[in-house]
């Protein structure tokens, strides 16, 4: 494992020295410069951690030098060495940049602390960039499914509410169609990506707890409020609070949730102090909004409030187009997730997929999916694969006792021959050897006229 490496800087040779004795035997890689030209080009060759760079050289001063690292290469930590009495210049470099500073003659069990909060920081900040680097990918608008024509409308939507100023959206669709994922790549790929997304249910948070979790509390507010705490509003200032399920919003917490979003500041629950806040609130509802103001169950004024930016998620039985993209995109997800190798769906299996309504829509789609993959172990996801409750809602009622009229034109009799394997396939629920029952014919009569009219695909 590499060691830490610390770049001193410093015209003093004696003082680069002893840095550089006392640093090497507490296990860090040190390398020394005379002067900020030197340091520039080692900092560009082989950038360090850390840099403990003197205010005062000759040629490029202290300052100049610590703008020029944090422009190669910004997360480099920076601890400035000045002399007494020049405060003010070591505030100027903190401003630009740099994590700490320490005055000479500096105590070197001083300095060793300073360098090891500096590096913990440094490697916190890198730790927190990752994070966010890899929920960026994971809910950027590029990760969402869907080329429906539908999709496309909400997608080019979020990309644009993203891009914007605007402070209240509304997301509206039913439940399971991915009103959380969307409001994420908002968040994600908007300025405020840097800064928190805090969710709330506000159908599983009943009132009083709500409003403490939202607005926050002060010591003493209710009896259990034994300490101070922050609100949701207060912890997510500069990003993204989301109001799922604002629907069920009690009706004294929509007032309270008005006020805020007029006047951008909140009190916490017994306080008297004003706090500003800047967040961006997405709300989220699979109810008919305008269906409860009429019910005096939700407030007008809110409704016009929320509902600057309106977006609405089709149910996945209108755009039919997407279910067998979303189920590839599933299948390989669990594929990797169980260790499986389901490659591709059936044709029977995606005709019944699509045909399906989708109450649930992608959730409920997901799960069907995962239980497919988890379940089987062949290579092809079937039609026997599926549950149920999908094949006998999508095959139709089965008909009474056979009755056939030839029509005045006549007809071909192998589509008469090829709909009646189909329709036994699916009143069998894709069991061949039932099927081949159905029409009195044997297991390798039935496979010969299912080869013969292409069914194995």
């Amino acid at each position: 494992m590499r060691k830490t490496r610390i770049l001193v800087v410093d015209d003093e040779h004696l003082i680069r020295w002893s840095l550089e004795q006392n640093l090497t035997k507490q296990g860090y890689d040190v390398v020394q410069a005379g002067s900020g030209e030197e340091a520039l080009k080692m900092v560009k060759d082989d950038p360090p951690a850390m840099v403990l760079l003197d205010i005062q050289l000759p040629g490029i001063n202290g300052l100049e030098v610590l703008e020029q690292i944090k422009e190669i290469d910004s997360e480099i930590i920076v601890i400035m060495i000045t002399a007494l009495g020049v405060v003010e210049t070591a505030v100027k470099a903190m401003r630009i940049g740099a994590y700490d500073y320490i005055n000479k003659p500096f105590n070197l069990d001083e300095l060793s602390i300073v360098i090891k909060k500096g590096l913990e920081t440094g490697e916190l900040k890198k730790e927190v960039a990752h994070l966010r680097s890899e929920q960026t990918k994971k809910y950027g608008i590029e990760n969402i499914i869907g080329g429906s024509r539908h999709m496309e409308n909400v997608l080019s939507m979020v990309d644009k509410v993203a891009k914007s100023d605007a402070g209240t959206i509304l997301i509206q669709g039913e439940s399971g169609t991915g009103k959380e994922l969307i409001a994420k790549a908002i968040h994600y790929e908007s300025a405020r990506a840097d800064r928190p997304f805090m969710a709330i249910n506000c159908a599983a948070v009943p009132e009083t707890l709500l409003e403490s979790e939202l607005l926050g509390h002060e010591k003493g507010a209710f009896t259990d409020a034994k300490t101070q705490k922050k609100g949701l509003l207060e912890s997510a200032d500069g990003g993204t609070v989301f109001l799922d399920e604002i629907g069920d919003m009690e009706m004294g917490m929509q007032a309270k949730l008005l006020r805020v979003l007029e006047e951008r500041a909140f009190r916490r629950v017994g306080g008297v102090k004003e706090i500003p806040v800047d967040v961006r609130i997405i709300s989220a509802t699979n109810q008919d909004l305008l269906k409860l103001i009429e019910e005096k169950r939700f407030r007008k004024d809110l409704y016009y409030r929320i509902q600057v930016i309106p977006i609405y998620l089709p149910p996945l039985r209108e755009r039919t187009g997407d279910i067998l993209v979303l189920a590839e995109h599933f299948i390989e997800a669990f594929n990797k997730e169980f260790g499986k190798s389901v490659k591709s769906i059936s044709k029977m299996a995606a005709k019944f997929l699509t045909e399906y309504g989708w109450p649930g829509n992608v959730r409920e789609l997901k799960n069907v999916i995962e239980r497919a993959v988890i379940l089987e172990s062949e290579e092809t996801l079937l039609l026997e694969h599926l549950p149920q409750e999908i094949v006998a809602k999508t095959s139709g009622p089965v008909a009474g006792p056979l009755t056939f009229r030839l029509p005045p034109e006549g007809i071909d009799i192998e589509d008469v021959e090829r709909e009646l394997i189909r329709q036994a396939l699916e009143i069998s629920e894709g069991n061949q050897s039932k099927a081949a029952r159905k029409l009195n014919l044997g297991i390798d009569a039935f496979r010969y006229r299912m080869k013969k009219f292409d069914f194995f695909k």
